[in-house]
């Protein structure tokens, strides 16, 4: 089952490091990637670029500290037309030592969240990388099939409305009571950031990761105090402190 833990807790108070240039700016604002503040949660990260999507793994967490996307109306609609083929698979591209496993999530009572979601993914090749393990953290399965659902639907019906968006979606381990599952950490909180290139603003859904859990929207600039991530380096203080207007999922707000 899971284990309550502290140790990462801890490490997340220093700050400090950033990362360099993205392999795949693509995916990213101006092509510029987050960059991580706090030097010992930047530490054993590893890039991975994929065909819809980019992202930075940890091998503390041995899950994602975020993952990217260019979600356009175009990717959206083929989606769409893309039945679901489960492929749940460890990566290939990460040591054993950092990465998680099938196992890990087995018999846990987490569901494996993507963050990077395969509603998203217009095509068989990126529909199978948004499976890697890579791409996942353990999350709590009403939270995960009801009010992230939404979160993610809405954001769908935004990217139509604006032509297209950048999306970071990622994971947060507040507090010092963390747990896990095998040798993978249960994030506390999940969080989706939202930037409009047309109407050049930002904001973000930030959730508890637990059962009936109510989101809010937060401002880009609120988020990156919690995580000790520059998540949109791209933009101004002043922006970040601004409210893109975000869509209302259906459900609990």
């Amino acid at each position: 089952m899971f284990q309550r833990f502290t140790a990462l807790a801890l490490a997340l108070l220093a700050h400090g490091a950033s990362l360099a240039t993205p392999s795949c700016p693509q995916h990213y604002a101006d092509g510029r990637s987050p960059e991580i503040r706090n030097e010992k949660l930047a530490r054993a990260t590893q890039e991975l670029c994929y065909q819809s999507f980019g992202l930075m793994h940890s091998g503390l967490t041995r899950t994602p500290l975020w993952s990217a996307e260019h979600l356009t109306p175009t990717h959206i609609e083929a989606a769409q037309n893309l039945s679901r083929e489960n492929s749940f698979h460890p990566d290939p591209q990460l040591p054993p030592s950092q990465r998680a496993e099938l196992s890990d999530y087995a018999r846990s009572g987490f569901d494996r969240g993507h963050m990077a979601p395969n509603g998203d993914m217009p095509d068989r090749t990126s529909q199978h990388q948004s499976f890697s393990l890579a791409n996942m953290v353990p999350q709590d399965s009403d939270n995960n099939r009801h009010v992230w659902a939404g979160i993610e639907q809405a954001v769908r019906k935004l990217a139509k409305r604006e032509g297209g968006l950048y999306v970071i979606t990622g994971p947060a381990f507040l507090g010092r009571d963390l747990r896990k599952i095998g040798n993978v950490f249960v994030p506390s909180h999940l969080y989706k950031v939202v930037y409009s290139p047309r109407q050049n603003a930002a904001a973000a859904y930030f959730v508890a990761n637990e059962a009936d859990a109510h989101y809010q929207t937060i401002s880009v600039a609120e988020l990156e105090g919690k995580l000790g991530i520059n998540l949109l380096p791209a933009l101004s203080a002043s922006q970040k402190e601004s409210m893109l207007r975000l869509l209302r999922p259906k459900g609990k707000s």
